[in-house]
């Protein structure tokens, strides 16, 4: 879009056309410039531009004759290689292509109108559709339009973008649309019924969610885990189980094979026999029959010749034929067949096989189980997981698992046992005690018997949970020392401590744990200005324990309670440990007898300081009219001395004589003349390890009172006296003031 001012045709950006490209200026038309066209176009078109200025036709300059613009235009064809496209040569002639006039601006100012108006007018006008593809149209436009907007020896306008501010980035967010937003008016005008929120606290409560979910969620494939090991477990025992059926099908029916086949040789080498031995009596009858009938023929012919002899031959042989005859019919001759042909009824007994079809079913009592040793985290404190598996092909349709109490690392010969009957090769036993060993054996059975047992295996359940001593955690910005009793009768392997830092802007929330302590306290590392919740597992072969009850830590400034065990006996410690108070009524009519733990010579008591170097800074609320001694000391001093009369303690002690109030800062019998002139109500004590100082101030009006140069061998713990009746009161877990700081 044009618009005409004194200045000239300007282009307003915003209102270019859509397609138009703008490209960066290039004053010095650089050698490694893209070029699209070859270089007479660049060169015919300064030759018009020059024409334009000096209000001459193209080629006027050169003593050529002007030419139309039909004339240019097929110049312009040729040069863009469209000869052969018909309809392009028709479009360029048309009413809206551009004329060039002489303007009545200045010749610059005509050059510009022309260069803007023929570069918009042919960007948007000249129509290529009739020529080639639209990708060939496209690139024709797109060419164009680039060499348009590249810079060249004379005078052209360009228009350079500006950059777009980039948008504010978001610094609420809104929890009813679940979005980030900018705080400005009009957005939150928008957002006014809704709830807000800062956004890093959305993206903490975000961050807090998701590790939530993922807690559940990994809790959930745990259980999943475990219950794809179980069923894995299950379908392990019913494929062992179906294996060894089918190996015993397939053993029975090889074996019912093998007798068949073994009866069928018996009864084939029986009948043969049989058969071999009726042939042998048949054959010799048939023999012996053949024999007598050759007899009886041989006779008849001796009969006949003997009856054509004559009279006296025939009697001579008569006699003895009739001997022979008589002889021969006096022997028996049989005639019955020794051999029945008919076959005998051949019985197979088939017992034995049936006896094995029978037994197809009958399987062998199983072998002895083996228990596995116990694996590790498988108990609670009340539960424990045996686990045990078959080395045989035996069939088990059930298993008895017995259990009886270790004691003293012997069996229980005379404990009670108990049996449960189970069918995998897994048990959790439940209702134990924490903390014991129990002894296991197992046994499978099934329709044929009872297997003998397996070895004994121990097993233990997890201890039970640690109980925290709350009134002996000690603390600084630094690190926390806590303690705890086991909770358990039989010691455990080792203890864990938990940590999990509230939910407070810029607090993780997660939990972090310190593993492997051995005793029953241990000091841990934290971060300044900082609440923690502390919770106490106890571990063993069997497992961790449940978490203890927790204990909450506040890391700002030194807590300590006054330990009782070092107090005299005249002192009456608070239930709180910040309190210490001496009654008139209760002082004895004799000193106590001297001790290495409790305060004896003065009505003493000393403070549980956490053992961390660095600077710790407690106060003391006293009475004006109180005499007492705070300060601090070694923990082996001398119970039988007073305070500050050694060189193992530094103290300030204060006297009152109505009217007046008398301070000394005392350490081995010495103090400096010092003169005080308002009595503190509230002693603020500093200790400062790194710079071995100990410096005492008056809380309400933030006054320096005294600074003790101290060789701090090794640690020491706040130390209070009174010498008359009266109380102390102790303020700590608080941060340090201001004026402290200094020092």
């Amino acid at each position: 879009m044009e618009e005409e001012t004194g200045e000239g045709p300007v282009l307003d950006r915003t209102t270019a056309p859509k397609d138009f490209h703008f490209y960066p200026l290039d004053l010095y038309d650089s050698a490694d410039r893209l070029q699209i066209f070859p270089k007479e176009s660049s060169r015919m078109r300064r030759e018009g531009v020059q024409t334009e200025m000096t209000s001459e036709p193209r080629g006027a300059a050169k003593g050529k004759p002007p030419r139309d613009l039909e004339e240019e235009v097929d110049e312009l064809v040729h040069l863009y290689g469209l000869e052969d496209d018909d309809e392009l040569g028709d479009e360029f002639i048309n009413e809206n292509t551009p004329r060039i006039e002489v303007s009545e601006y200045p010749p610059y100012m005509e050059q510009r109108d022309w260069q803007l108006r023929g570069e918009v007018a042919e960007a948007e006008d000249l129509d290529f559709g009739g020529w080639g593809s639209a990708g060939q149209c496209q690139d024709l436009r797109e060419a164009y339009r680039y060499t348009h907007g590249r810079a060249s020896e004379e005078y052209e306008c360009y228009v350079i973008p500006e950059e777009e501010d980039e948008e504010e980035a978001a610094d609420v967010f809104c929890v009813t649309c679940k979005t980030p937003i900018r705080a400005v008016q009009n957005v939150l005008d928008e957002h006014k019924e809704h709830e807000v929120t800062p956004l890093n606290k959305a993206l903490e409560s975000a961050r807090d969610e998701i590790h939530k979910n993922m807690y559940k969620l990994e809790k959930q494939i745990i259980d999943m885990e475990n219950f794809a090991s179980h069923l894995e477990e299950v379908f392990i025992t019913v494929e062992e189980n179906f294996g060894r059926q089918e190996q015993n099908f397939e053993s029975h029916y090889n074996d019912i094979l093998e007798t068949l086949a073994q009866k069928y040789e018996e009864k084939i080498q029986a009948l043969g026999e049989k058969k071999k031995e009726k042939l042998e009596a048949l054959y010799g009858q048939l023999v012996s029959c053949g024999e007598n009938l050759d007899a009886c023929k041989e006779l008849m012919e001796t009969v006949e010749e003997i009856c054509h002899e004559e009279k006296v031959d025939f009697l001579k042989d008569a006699v003895t034929m009739a001997d022979r005859l008589r002889k021969f019919l006096e022997t028996k001759t049989d005639v019955e067949i020794s051999a029945q042909p008919a076959l005998e009824d051949q019985t197979l007994d088939f017992s034995d096989v049936e006896q094995l079809l029978g037994s197809i079913n009958t399987i062998p009592a199983p072998s002895a189980p083996v228990i596995n040793p116990q694996a590790p985290n498988s108990a609670t404190g009340s539960s424990v997981r045996v686990c045990w598996s078959l080395y045989s092909d035996d069939t088990v349709e059930s298993y008895q698992l017995s259990c009886r109490p270790v004691q003293d690392g012997t069996p229980g010969k005379n404990q009670a046992e108990f049996t449960m009957t189970v069918k995998e090769t897994y048990c959790s036993v439940r209702n134990l005690v924490p903390n014991t060993q129990y002894e296991f054996w197992v046994t499978a059975q099934n329709r044929t018997g009872v297997s003998p047992a397996s070895e004994c295996a121990v097993y233990m359940t997890a201890p039970s949970p640690p109980v925290i001593k709350s009134k002996e955690v000690r603390s600084c910005e630094e690190a926390v020392l806590i303690c705890w009793e086991s909770g358990n009768l039989n010691p455990v392997d080792s203890y864990t401590v938990e940590l999990t830092q509230a939910e407070t802007p810029g607090a993780s929330g997660l939990t972090e744990s310190v593993v492997g302590i051995p005793t029953c306290e241990s000091l841990v590392q934290l971060q300044p200005r900082q609440t923690y919740s502390i919770y106490v597992r106890a571990l063993n072969v069997g497992g961790p324990s449940a978490r203890s009850e927790p204990t909450t830590v506040h890391t700002t400034g030194s807590y300590f309670r006054l330990n009782e065990h070092t107090s005299h006996p005249w002192l009456t410690i608070s239930e709180d440990g910040l309190t210490a108070v001496r009654s008139e009524r209760r002082t004895p009519a004799r000193e106590p007898l001297p001790s290495n733990t409790r305060f004896t010579r003065c009505v003493a008591v000393m403070g549980n300081l956490i053992p961390v170097r660095g600077r710790h800074y407690w106060e003391v609320e006293v009475d004006e009219r109180l005499d007492y001694t705070v300060g601090v000391a070694f923990e082996d001093v001398p119970k039988q001395e007073d305070l500050g009369a050694n060189c193992w303690s530094w103290c300030m002690r204060h006297m009152w004589v109505s009217p007046r109030h008398k301070y000394e800062f005392l350490h081995n019998k010495m103090t400096p003349d010092i003169r005080i002139t308002v009595p503190p109500k509230k002693i603020g004590i500093l200790l400062d390890y790194e710079n071995s100082n100990l410096s005492f101030f008056n809380v309400d009006i933030s006054q320096h009172l005294y600074t003790f140069s101290c060789q701090l061998h090794q640690f020491v713990h706040p130390c209070f006296s009174l010498e008359k009746p009266g109380c102390l009161k102790i303020h700590n877990g608080i941060s340090m003031p201001k004026h402290v700081t200094f020092y």
